[in-house]
């Protein structure tokens, strides 16, 4: 396990290996693989690389994430404006099913809202607007809200957690209650603990997934 300053030193040059992230903007402190991002960023989207960033490295096994979106003044836009751009985008989103998800803006922060089948298009609907200029924030509160039979979804899961060549599935264990998920247990890298949330949001059914697995070296 890296030690602190070491931890923070790597984070600090991926930050500044990442084009999309001005590092210089961004401070950095570590606590036993608990990371702090603080500072400020143009765009959201800024704010969002960031963190992936720090998800990147090795070690990290949280990440607290307090970067300010301090936008220029030829990058600000009207709520209206926003909002209409987003409704664009989200029109021109297969992904998102029509007329699905409601959009609310205060100040440059998006709130969606609305109902989905799967969560694919839940988060589809986040990527689409977290690029616009002008946006500040977002909040996605859409619902994922399946008829799909939950009868044999945690098994299903754990099937699909087998067939990955990155994760030992017997490390990881699922429970289930209806469509709602909880995976426990133990990965040996951000990437992997990505992966099972990842599997686990695919299966059929799945309304929420509450991802308890723990990252170790």
């Amino acid at each position: 396990m890296l030690e602190d300053d070491q931890l923070q030193k790597a984070i600090l040059a991926e930050l500044g290996w990442d084009p999309s992230v001005v590092a210089a903007h961004i401070g950095v402190t570590t606590s036993a693989g608990i990371v702090t991002l603080t500072g400020h960023v143009e765009t959201f989207a800024e704010k969002h690389a960031a963190e992936a960033a720090a998800w990147r490295v090795r070690g990290v096994k949280a990440v607290a994430e307090d970067i300010e979106v301090e936008l220029p003044f030829e990058r600000t836009r009207g709520d209206d404006e926003i909002a209409a751009a987003a409704l664009e985008r989200l029109a021109w989103d297969t992904s998102v099913p029509a007329d699905a998800i409601t959009i609310k803006v205060e100040q440059g922060w998006l709130t969606l809202s609305g109902q989905v089948e799967w969560h694919y298009q839940k988060a589809a609907a986040e990527q689409d607007v977290t690029r616009l200029h002008g946006v500040t924030g977002v909040s996605n509160q859409v619902i994922v809200r399946s008829t799909v039979d939950v009868s044999n979804i945690s098994n299903n899961i754990q099937h699909a957690l087998h067939r990955s060549w990155l994760l030992d599935d017997e490390t990881v264990t699922v429970m289930a209650n209806g469509g709602r998920i909880h995976l426990t247990g133990t990965v040996r890298s951000p990437h992997e603990r990505q992966v099972a949330w990842a599997t686990a949001w695919a299966a059929p059914g799945a309304i929420s997934v509450e991802n308890d697995i723990r990252i170790i070296e």
